[in-house]
């Protein structure tokens, strides 16, 4: 198992993680109908172009699958995507994402990240140092609908 950073090529892979990521962990977070418009099958093209503008890290096993994904937004200091196979749950995929882009962070002198999570990860993010900001909600064009979410905030210096 090694994190790297994807390449383009891998970008319906990232998606793939991303919608089983999604439709598994957020389902006491939101409606089967909001998961199924947020979750498309088809990958939007902008979202291979995310990958290139910006360190998205993936996991890939030693059959070179990949099983969890994460980047760091560099327009906004944002945390982003922080995704694992619903099978690879709990065996410390994310953590790896999450210290990778608070390194990448550190490298690139970025003082503070911020992400918005899914109510079902904030635990997740306060065990990784972020802390609660506010709750509100952030639209979402393939959801249709504004989502509910958590806004955090992790200071590099600590």
């Amino acid at each position: 198992m090694k994190i790297r950073l994807a390449l383009p090529e891998e970008a319906e892979q990232c998606w793939h993680i991303r919608n089983l990521s999604i439709r598994h962990g957020c389902t006491a977070s939101y409606s089967d109908a909001v998961l199924d418009a947020w979750t498309p099958d088809a990958m939007p093209e902008h979202y291979r172009e995310v990958i290139t503008l910006n360190p998205f890290f993936v996991v890939e096993m030693p059959d070179n699958h990949l099983v969890a994904t994460g980047f760091l937004e560099l327009a906004t200091a944002r945390v982003e995507a922080i995704f694992t196979l619903p099978d690879y749950v709990g065996r410390g995929f994310a953590s790896l994402i999450i210290e990778a882009i608070k390194q990448e962070a550190r490298q690139r002198g970025i003082k503070q990240l911020t992400l918005s999570s899914t109510p079902n990860a904030q635990t997740f993010y306060e065990k990784h140092g972020f802390t609660f900001i506010r709750e509100s909600t952030s639209p979402s064009r393939l959801a249709r609908t504004d989502l509910r979410c958590i806004n955090m905030a992790f200071d590099i210096g600590k």
